[in-house]
């Protein structure tokens, strides 16, 4: 019984693997000193590829079927050792399986925001995550250049390489989709399709096929989005300027009254109240204005012409426009209108 269990040990005719785990991608057959002999099997399933590997020289590469391993089926491995006139059994060879079922469910996401390029707003600050799938296609590719002579690689070998690889397509993809960014949320299709076809070649080079590509989510930060809700506040009110000034007054009044019964000391209680009560003035002036100019009033003397402003007046107020023309409020040209205005006013 000893003797025929070492040559059971000792030479292997059927070689195959079943998957233990998910997202296993290459296994290597685990010989442990023993040779395969002439007439053999290799079992290969669906969702697989053998690959036999002499010396380091990648050899023939097997689908899924059951193969019988003679000099016809191995035809590289013949030419690497000499086999044209008789074939050595046993012999040794390195054998390697590939698992080809899609990988599902990989997450790529942008762990700090990115800086991008926007016809819009001249460039954004972004983040965005979601998921892809791939498959292995190209095992001496993926062999030669990835996994090597291992006895596993995993997806969770090659997941940090891959999210570097769909991160760094990002702005690539946004380009090429030609979408600004305050549309790419109704259009994460087709950004998503985009950033397929931007990171697909990179897949490629390493033996991989980039299957399918989701975008879930694209945000700005916290402080970009403020910014993009106050230009969204004035669209609201057709970007007229007094409108949307009228519109932060009537926003800010009630924080104005908070602060001054939080119990703050008494100079920071009367500048609140001081500045509500200017706030409520102005806003009661504008909706008199308002009016006047909706209800003409018979016999009513003709509206009297604007006050001229002080300088330094002015030139606060041109400070504050040009602070929201630096924060993306205004635009050049809402800017240099509002100024020339101002200009006229002075005394």
């Amino acid at each position: 019984m000893a003797l025929m269990d070492f040559i059971k040990k000792q030479f292997i005719d059927v070689i195959e693997w079943t998957e233990s785990t998910d997202g296993l991608l290459a296994w290597r057959y685990p010989f442990q000193d023993r040779e395969i002999q002439n007439g053999a099997t290799l079992v290969v399933r669906e969702s697989q590829m053998a690959l036999f590997v002499n010396e380091g020289q990648v050899a023939d590469l097997f689908g899924p079927g059951t193969h019988k391993l003679s000099t016809q089926t191995l035809p590289v491995l013949t030419n690497l050792k000499n086999w044209d006139k008789l074939f050595v059994s046993p012999f040794k060879s390195d054998v390697y399986f590939f698992s080809t079922r899609q990988q599902l469910d990989m997450r790529w996401g942008t762990a700090q925001p990115i800086t991008l390029r926007d016809k819009d707003f001249g460039a954004v600050r972004l983040r965005a995550f979601g998921n892809y799938s791939l498959r292995l296609v190209d095992p001496r590719k993926f062999h030669t250049e990835v996994s090597g002579t291992r006895e596993a690689y995993t997806m969770a070998d090659l997941d940090g390489q891959l999210r570097g690889l769909m991160l760094q397509h990002i702005s690539d993809a946004v380009a090429q989709s030609g979408v600004p960014f305050l549309d790419l949320a109704a259009n994460q299709v087709a950004f998503a399709k985009a950033l397929q076809l931007a990171t697909a070649p990179a897949f490629d080079a390493i033996g991989l096929r980039l299957e399918g590509v989701t975008v879930q989510n694209i945000s700005l930060p916290e402080e970009l989005q403020k910014i993009l809700d106050q230009r969204i506040g004035m669209g609201m009110v057709g970007n007229d300027m007094g409108k949307f000034v009228q519109y932060q007054t009537a926003q800010s009044l009630p924080a104005l009254a908070a602060g001054s019964g939080s119990g703050g000391s008494v100079a920071g209680d009367a500048a609140g109240l001081g500045a509500g009560l200017a706030l409520g003035q102005a806003m009661a002036q504008s909706l008199q204005q308002g009016l006047q100019g909706a209800v003409p009033v018979p016999g009513a003397a003709a509206a009297p012409a604007v006050l001229p402003l002080r300088p330094d007046e002015v030139m606060s107020t041109l400070e504050k426009l040009a602070d929201l023309k630096a924060k993306g409020i205004l635009t050049d040209d809402e800017f240099s209108a509002k100024k020339a205005e101002l200009l006229k006013k002075l005394v």
